[in-house]
């Protein structure tokens, strides 16, 4: 969800805010500023983060349950560990692990858990491609799919040449020349 309607939400390429998560600016606080809220590019938001009138630069990670404040700006490469409640107008430089309530440092960030955070945007990517393709798809696609898997589940036939098997296809799964024929070219 998210709530933009007092000042700007920016949400860079391949950024994933998953479920529950809430994108927020504040209408005022405490300084009187109203801040937007800058999300950059590859970044990973967890399951039911607030962030609220902060920037989370690019390639940044936040855990699930995480909190960010107003004023907040968590640099490129930082994680926010989950259920972290993030202070007004605290920055988490580039490469460490803030955590807790109210977060502080906890460690810096290792090779691999570098590499993790870049390589989750591109995996979550990746997922939404799929899911969009696979949403797109219309009805008749599906159910051509499904008699597609159903009919090649049991059959490898390399295997079962060199057992010298020959499978009969029950008549059910037999599909009518009429059914789809140009799938069923690019099929075979």
């Amino acid at each position: 969800l998210s709530e933009g309607d007092v000042n700007n939400i920016s949400v860079g390429s391949g950024t994933n805010i998953q479920d529950n998560s809430l994108v927020h600016v504040a209408k005022s606080n405490l300084s009187g500023k109203v801040l937007p809220t800058i999300i950059g590019d590859n970044v990973t938001v967890g399951h039911s983060a607030v962030l609220n009138g902060c920037t989370v630069e690019d390639e940044a990670f936040i855990g699930m349950g995480a909190t960010l404040l107003d004023g907040v700006y968590v640099e490129k490469h930082a994680m926010v560990a989950a259920g972290a409640l993030v202070r007004q107008n605290t920055r988490i430089p580039c490469g460490e692990v803030w955590g807790g309530n109210p977060a502080k440092f906890l460690r810096k960030l290792t090779e691999e858990e570098m590499a993790f955070i870049s390589q989750s945007a591109i995996n979550y990517s990746n997922l939404a491609q799929v899911h969009a393709a696979e949403n797109a798809k219309s009805f008749d696609e599906i159910e051509f799919e499904k008699l597609l898997r159903k009919k090649f589940a049991r059959r490898d036939e390399e295997y079962d040449s060199m057992l010298g098997v020959v499978r009969e296809t029950p008549p059910e799964l037999i599909l009518p020349d009429n059914i789809l024929p140009d799938k069923v070219q690019k099929a075979t």
